[in-house]
């Protein structure tokens, strides 16, 4: 459990150091909001596909293939999504249902639960995770789109205009336009993975920092019920639920383990960067990466701690 607890500790230490950068860097001007929001655009656009793109690239697609578990993962997330919306529905004003939905949901699969699965099943866990990870990316990316272009101000909400939004999301693209490479095993260029690999070690600190430059106590006091709200529901509520239809389904030993810890994930910087993109509450979408950040130090080891106490993992 120490172990875990400084795996989770190594992880997140270093997302606090680019937010509280962030923070700095916008306290001392030496950034602003038109930065903000031209590196949030860039984030958006160009670096974070890239890195979807050199992820999909680089999995194994055709190991740690499992019907059984792809399947109620998607069950689960859909599930989770429409639990989520309904609690925003009933918590939050309207112009804030997106931001607070795509927080209680989207976990940050990608690095935080990928790492977690690594460091506990080795490559079984990398090669499983990476499987989820895919689905993880096409299913979030598709779902924040439809629910932040309902309440958005500058994105239609009518069926054609969300699927018109859905298939021109950068990420989305990245992440489809990746698959036959990986599933064929097609190999790039050195130089253009070489580059692609530049843009997209960029996406996390430039994301955080921005994330950073928008926290103010203000801000945080402004967004404090709604956000911590949400992070409840993304952090135990939902958690607790997949993980336990999970067990109810069949699943022990790893698969149940990196389950956990794929739906026990904080709230990814992707939605920041997409609530920016909507022109939602971005203030609202930060709080709640933070607040999940810090609750999952606690939350992950608990959870882990409470499957191998039951002998479940």
């Amino acid at each position: 459990m120490l172990a875990i607890f400084f795996e989770t500790l190594n992880i997140t230490a270093p997302v606090f150091a680019m937010l509280f950068l962030g923070a700095l860097l916008k306290r001392i001007n030496w950034i602003n909001d038109n930065f903000i929001h031209i590196a949030s655009s860039l984030v958006f656009n160009v670096t974070m596909p890239a890195l979807l793109f050199l992820g999909i690239l680089h999995a194994d697609l055709h190991a740690a293939l499992q019907p059984d578990l792809l399947i109620y993962f998607s069950i689960a997330t859909l599930v989770s999504f429409a639990m989520a919306w309904g609690w925003a529905i009933w918590r939050c004003p309207r112009e804030d249902r997106g931001i607070y939905t795509q927080g209680a949901f989207r976990g940050n699969n990608g690095v935080i639960g990928l790492a977690l699965a690594a460091s506990m099943y080795g490559d079984y866990g990398i090669s499983l995770g990476a499987i989820l990870a895919a689905l993880v990316i096409l299913f979030y990316n598709t779902l924040s789109t439809i629910v932040l272009a309902v309440y958005s101000p500058v994105i239609k909400s009518d069926p054609w205009s969300i699927c018109k939004s859905v298939i021109s999301n950068p990420l989305i693209i990245s992440v489809i336009s990746a698959a036959p490479f990986a599933y064929w095993q097609i190999g790039l260029p050195n130089w253009f993975e070489t580059s692609a690999k530049y843009l997209s070690q960029m996406t996390l600190p430039l994301a955080l920092i921005c994330i950073g430059g928008t926290l103010s106590l203000a801000a945080l006091r402004k967004s404090g019920k709604m956000a911590l709200s949400s992070s409840l529901v993304k952090m135990v509520g939902l958690p607790l639920l997949a993980t336990l239809g999970a067990w109810l389904w069949g699943f022990r030993g790893a698969e149940l383990g990196i389950l956990f810890l794929y739906f026990g994930s904080p709230t990814a910087a992707a939605s920041y960067v997409m609530a920016r993109a909507a022109d939602g509450n971005h203030e609202l979408a930060a709080a709640i990466i933070v607040i999940t950040t810090l609750m999952a130090a606690i939350t992950t080891n608990l959870g882990i701690f409470v499957l191998q106490w039951g002998g479940w993992i």
